[in-house]
């Protein structure tokens, strides 16, 4: 859902974002994007995936680990901001973490790895958007995470525009990333019985 930016042809500057405070918006080709609300579904899979994840790279000393609120500068000049990323869950290698004089900001680079859960009602042509521009300003996977239907896209800079989709009972990929990982589609898409009852 778009919402109403200054002017079609002005960006937004990072400091017309930060009034923005706690709005939950993304910046996608320059226009303003509310970001849709996130379902119980959505955070029990991104759960699934955030915890073994950050338990195996605080473990191994590789980075930083975020969930869901992390904001990043994909793309912006002078005239202002172009590209403005929020992905559910992302990571940065130890090597890449840029200096935050002002950790209150957003942050001013990219991650290694953006994945985004997928929600009902997300804009098929936005998801698009911000993976072509998260590959081609160097991430090195995006994950696209499709509770629905219990799949998951691994994307890889490497070797785009090859597509690893996985499910059912599959291990995925993450010799790159995170050596010794072991992460499935079960872990991942499997429900906590609390949550059935």
């Amino acid at each position: 859902m778009m919402l109403d930016a200054p002017a079609k042809t002005k960006l937004l500057s990072l400091d017309e974002l930060l009034k923005l405070g706690n709005a939950r918006v993304e910046i996608i080709d320059g226009s303003v994007v509310k970001m849709n609300a996130a379902g119980f579904i959505h955070a029990i899979v991104g759960g699934n995936i955030h915890d073994p994840l950050k338990q195996f790279v605080v473990k191994h000393n590789l980075g930083g680990v975020f969930y869901d609120g992390l904001t990043y500068l994909m793309l912006s000049d002078a005239k202002g901001l172009k590209d403005s990323f929020v992905p559910d869950i992302s990571f940065i290698r130890l090597a890449n973490i840029l200096p935050m004089p002002d950790m209150s900001k957003p942050y001013p680079g990219i991650p290694d790895l953006a994945i985004e859960v997928i929600s009902p009602g997300e804009d098929a042509d936005d998801i698009q958007t911000k993976l072509r521009t998260y590959l081609a300003k160097g991430t090195e996977q995006v994950w696209l995470v499709y509770p629905t239907t219990k799949e998951l896209h691994q994307y890889r800079r490497d070797n785009n525009p090859e597509i690893r989709i996985y499910h059912g009972s599959q291990t995925l990929d993450l010799a790159d990333l995170f050596p010794g990982l072991e992460l499935t589609t079960d872990q991942i898409f499997t429900i906590p019985e609390w949550a059935l009852r």
